[in-house]
């Protein structure tokens, strides 16, 4: 795809067809600004999904207290990664799926951008499914106790939306983001404090009987909701980050996008930790209509913006993916194609039992590929390359780069044996000897990263001593 300036600078804040591609945005259309980077990223994260992450640490057996202390320590961590990979599409230009080029080669950053392609189009299912539950529980309120048809036609309706502003690309998300997420921003913090004078939480409450089971429960809840929320969106960040104007500051950049995941994470899984403990349960649609009853009707459609805002960038990013391994196709037949996959996630979503252990199952099952990706990513741009890169090698024909791929597999195999699913297959040999822990992402994370690292110093090494044979 080529790129085509439609608009100067100075028209940064119309709504515009985006036809920029995968190649780098020139200077001339970067016009986004880091605080319009925060409400990207705090729009895609006030939606109802983000409830289930407090909800779920009640769920898993940990007291109220506990679980804020679990969520909010464990997204520091999980959000300044997020900044720092914000900080590389700002430096670029580029979007994630093509500097993934950088550490795997052209052709070995296939297999990434093919499974980043399938990631987006689930995460479409997951968060529609939560707004269309929450919209027919509410409707349930008023009487309206439609059938599938119902549930087709909100699906449809949501679908649509989604689809059109991801069809119009970056400036279209952006302007959406920044005039309705203030005032969904507001919307919620209404809603919080209404909840809260309604419910009574539990602060010492806890299901998990023995210091073993808490710390099962801490480890889940920190690949889950923790740190691993924070670096499930790793895969995204430069997509949006390489828009931001060239003067802007790395630092900028990183407080901008690292507080935009932080702020409305943490501040709505407290939310859903607070309903839950109070015996609203896990499910999405419970906790909402639970704590406002026919009070949510006002602020239904401000409640459905989270899930589109999210479902738009994942939209986007998947035409992304798709160009960056090579799928010459129009990009309304990438989110076409990527509606029918969403679609036939959200069936398998609407037909579990307990929301909060199939969203727990999704999350682990996603962590355990993207971990040791980001950490060889990671170590590459910021410790191998000193935060600079060859921006016209990565679209130059190349081959693939060994040490990466193997690092990734190993990376795979390491998180794989720290992981504790919910079916057998997920459920490695060190999270079922170790008391059902999980710490896949950082098991994966440190072998893949630390042998990439060890890969590529011991192949600079035999560089340079065949120059110096050279040379002699």
């Amino acid at each position: 795809m080529s790129i085509n300036e439609t608009a100067p600078r100075g028209q940064s804040e119309a709504v515009r067809f985006d036809e920029h591609g995968i190649e780098p945005i020139p200077a001339s259309s970067r016009d986004s600004t880091p605080w319009q980077q925060f409400w990207i990223w705090s729009g895609a994260n006030i939606a109802p999904i983000n409830w289930v992450l407090g909800a779920l640490g009640v769920t898993l057996g940990l007291s109220l207290l506990e679980t804020l202390v679990v969520v909010a320590l464990g997204n520091v961590v999980g959000c300044a990664v997020f900044g720092l990979f914000n900080v590389m599409g700002h430096r670029t230009g580029v979007n994630q799926m093509v500097l993934g080029r950088g550490p795997f080669g052209r052709r070995g950053a296939l297999v990434p951008g093919l499974v980043q392609g399938l990631l987006t189009m689930g995460w479409v299912g997951v968060n529609t499914w939560v707004v269309l539950d929450l919209v027919i529980e509410i409707l349930a309120e008023l009487g309206v106790h439609g059938g599938s048809g119902t549930r087709y036609l909100v699906a449809g309706l949501i679908m649509a939306v989604q689809l059109g502003l991801a069809l119009y690309g970056f400036y279209a998300i952006r302007t959406f983001e920044k005039y309705t997420v203030p005032a969904t921003v507001l919307a919620m913090a209404v809603m919080t404090m209404l909840a809260l004078s309604q419910a009574e939480p539990d602060w010492t409450g806890a299901a998990a009987a023995t210091t073993g089971d808490k710390v099962t429960a801490v480890t889940q809840l920190l690949t889950a909701i923790g740190i691993g929320w924070g670096i499930t969106w790793l895969p995204y960040s430069a997509d949006y980050s390489r828009f931001v104007r060239t003067e802007a500051s790395d630092r900028a950049v990183f407080w901008s996008t690292a507080l935009g995941m932080y702020v409305p994470t943490v501040w709505l899984a407290a939310l859903g930790a607070c309903l839950a403990s109070a015996g609203g349960g896990s499910d999405p649609s419970s906790l909402v209509t639970g704590a406002f009853g026919v009070m949510a009707i006002p602020v239904l459609l401000l409640v459905m913006h989270g899930p589109v805002a999210t479902n738009i960038l994942n939209l986007y990013s998947c035409s992304l993916a798709a160009l960056s391994v090579g799928i010459r196709v129009a990009r309304w037949k990438v989110t076409l194609v990527a509606g029918a996959v969403a679609s036939a996630v959200l069936v398998v979503f609407v037909q579990a039992d307990s929301f909060a252990r199939a969203f727990d199952h999704w999350m682990v099952s996603i962590l355990v590929w993207i971990s040791p990706w980001a950490a060889i990513v990671l170590v590459d741009f910021f410790v191998l390359r000193r935060g600079r890169i060859d921006v016209a090698a990565l679209y130059r024909s190349g081959g693939v780069n060994g040490a990466a791929l193997v690092s990734l597999g190993l990376g795979l195999v390491a998180g794989w044996a720290w992981q504790f699913g919910m079916v057998p297959a997920l459920q490695g040999p060190l999270a079922r000897a170790l008391g059902h822990t999980d710490f896949s992402w950082l098991s994966g994370g440190l072998v893949a990263g630390g042998l990439y690292y060890a890969l590529a110093v011991r192949a600079r090494r035999r560089a340079a001593v065949l120059v110096a044979e050279t040379v002699a």
